[in-house]
């Protein structure tokens, strides 16, 4: 396994095949805009995808929020991201929070976000990156954009209504509303809700489970989930016939099938 990335402003704990990164700025909220959070993600999510001894990522916050977003006060400053002419602030966010969206839209293994409070904006659309989410209770979560007079320039959009469906989205783009982890839970936003002193036990114990599972196999079904989003079955089914040729040859697929029938725990080497 390759060393884990020096971060500025998060955290980043390897347990087994498990990296758990925690947003470690709680004087700010967690904002992304205005601190080293964007690097912070972004480096993370590179070094997972080249050092494949690491299956699954739980993102969480540290403190009271999981990622309030922009700094709002700031936008009234105009100031940073938010300073400067449209063509300024466009190559801001080039540069800056949409540099998180493909990041982690190209990770190549399963991400759980593990919302531990309010997650804001660009912060709710974080936890929207993620394949699944876990909530504490009291948590709360909101597409706020339209309150401040602007559109998710973090690609919020594009990913919410992949979420919950359009018409869920547009409500929630429309209005924004904050709203809790108990109506996230009842629209399919987050699996699940727990207390938060359980929030990471149960984050962990569901990544737990998916990384027991073969490693290329399992990075192999994320391409394909993310693949199945934009390519027409024909061309996607072809992709599906490839890929099942590369498992069919791995050592892990015959571990897994020997231990299937000699009724045993399987054990991968990700070969």
């Amino acid at each position: 396994m390759a060393l884990p990335p020096q971060l500025q402003d998060a955290l980043i704990a390897v347990d087994g095949r498990i990296a758990t990164l925690t947003l470690n700025r709680d004087d700010v909220r967690n904002e992304l805009t205005g601190t080293c959070l964007v690097d912070d993600i972004v480096r993370t999510a590179e070094w997972i995808n080249s050092d494949e001894s690491i299956s699954v990522l739980i993102l969480t916050g540290a403190g009271q929020a999981f990622s309030a977003g922009g700094n709002v006060k700031h936008m009234l400053q105009r100031e940073g991201t938010f300073g400067g002419t449209a063509y300024a602030v466009q190559q801001k966010y080039r540069a800056g929070i949409q540099r998180v969206a493909l990041a982690l839209h190209k990770l190549e293994v399963p991400s759980i976000a593990a919302v531990n409070g309010a997650a804001i904006g660009a912060g709710f659309d974080l936890a929207c990156l993620c394949d699944l989410r876990i909530a504490a209770a009291g948590a709360r979560m909101g597409e706020t954009f339209v309150n401040l007079g602007i559109i998710p320039g973090d690609g919020g959009a594009w990913l919410l209504q992949r979420v919950v469906g359009y018409q869920r989205a547009a409500e929630l783009s429309f209005s924004g509303r904050i709203f809790d982890a108990d109506e996230a839970l009842a629209m399919g936003l987050v699996l699940s809700v727990t207390e938060p002193a359980y929030l990471l036990s149960t984050a962990n114990e569901l990544a737990l489970k998916i990384a027991e599972k073969p490693p290329q196999a399992l990075r192999l079904a994320k391409r394909l989930m993310k693949l199945a989003q934009r390519q027409e079955l024909p061309d996607f089914l072809e992709l599906c016939a490839v890929f099942q040729g590369v498992c069919h040859n791995t050592a892990d697929h015959l571990e897994a099938v020997a231990a299937f029938l000699e009724k045993r725990a399987p054990k991968f080497q990700g070969k």
